[in-house]
């Protein structure tokens, strides 16, 4: 046990036993106040057949001895597209099996259309929409059944990856005892402090359910540890979170999507600029990708940027900070960008609302 000033750690398994009473190793603590930082595991959705046959989740697919002939992927989120494009330049046959409409649900639809298309070209079967209705062996290893519009449907590999997202560890926590609630997925629930709905007790990290990324739980411990430690009653804000989704081409996103800023009743207007028009990427000679900005109709705020590109993650961060400071279309025209950059496809992006970016000469505004 190592002690610092207001700060105990203690290891082994904890559990709540009251309110403000936490039990490691049959011994029991009160401390002032407490943080849940439990984490989240791989989940497999209770699919008829599952368990018996054996599946792999993320962890165990990239422990395997051996490389398998085929890999059937069950869900198209972040860690399956990565994972299953991974195991596709490996040389395994690859498919994968989406119930959503589209992979890559959460982007917006020109980004998640584009990208099916380049892994297609590949040589990885993408099928979306897809209710699963049981898994079975077969006489060659592993099937995945289900049905497509109404039509019986039969997916073979080798093996199983259930890529299905992650949930909350919050099982055997003593959270009821605490007074604790959870949400339908064990996710722990939260103010804008992150305060529970016991005072006393706060929460960061992927604990709290989505958006289970690194440095989001990184800050949100330097959050809750704040607020639990001086009650300085800082915000968890996630206003400006930028998501990377690490296939070839990257996804890199910030901000609404098309969809969610109608959704919320918001006039907006879209740019959609393909990267054959971004001078870096045909210099490069990889256009393969398209940046799609989404600014609010009569102020021109930038509500959302979305690119698909070889290295999107790294070209997301100036849209990142103009959003976070309400910057508009126009500040990103007026701002310098490098030439023969793949940063100042933002910039002709910006410009493709008014302008055909196509007919512009060399850094022409």
């Amino acid at each position: 046990m190592a002690i610092y000033p207001n700060i105990t750690f203690i290891e082994g398994r904890a559990r709540l036993t009251g309110r403000r009473n936490v039990e490691v190793n049959g011994r029991r603590y009160l401390p002032g106040k407490i943080i849940i930082a439990t984490g989240a595991s791989p989940w497999a959705p209770p699919i008829p057949g599952l368990e018996e046959v054996g599946y792999l989740d993320s962890t165990a697919a990239l422990s395997l001895p051996a490389l398998p002939e085929s890999l059937v992927v069950i869900g198209g989120g972040p860690i399956g597209l990565e994972l299953a494009q991974l195991f596709h330049r490996f040389g395994v046959r690859v498919t994968i099996v989406e119930a959503a409409p589209r992979i890559a649900a959460g982007e917006d639809v020109e980004i998640s259309e584009a990208l099916a298309s380049y892994l297609e070209e590949e040589g990885i079967q993408v099928h979306s929409g897809i209710r699963i209705t049981h898994v079975e062996r077969t006489s060659s290893g592993k099937a995945v059944c289900g049905e497509a519009q109404g039509r019986p449907c039969t997916f073979e590999g080798s093996e199983i990856l259930v890529a299905t997202g992650r949930r909350p560890n919050t099982r055997d926590l003593g959270l009821e005892e605490a007074g604790v609630q959870v949400g339908q997925r064990g996710e722990i629930l939260v103010n804008e402090h992150l305060q529970t709905t016991n005072p006393d007790i706060f929460a960061a990290g992927d604990v709290l359910g989505d958006p289970q990324f690194v440095y989001v739980a990184a800050y949100g411990g330097g959050v809750a540890a704040e607020n639990a430690l001086t009650g300085s009653g800082r915000v968890y804000d996630l206003t400006a979170l930028p998501r990377v989704t690490f296939t070839d081409p990257q996804i890199a996103s910030v901000g609404y999507t098309e969809a969610q800023a109608r959704e919320r009743g918001i006039p907006v207007k879209t740019a959609v600029l393909s990267l054959k028009d971004v001078p870096r990427a045909i210099a490069a000679r990889n256009t393969k990708g398209l940046i799609k900005l989404v600014a609010e109709e009569g102020t021109d705020r930038l509500l959302g940027a979305h690119i698909l590109a070889a290295n999107a993650g790294e070209v997301i961060q100036e849209a990142v900070l103009a959003i976070r400071f309400g910057l508009t279309i126009q500040d990103l025209i007026d701002t310098f960008h490098p030439y023969l950059t793949m940063v100042e496809g933002l910039k002709l992006a910006a410009l493709a609302f008014t302008k055909d970016v196509a007919r512009l000469s060399c850094c022409a505004t």
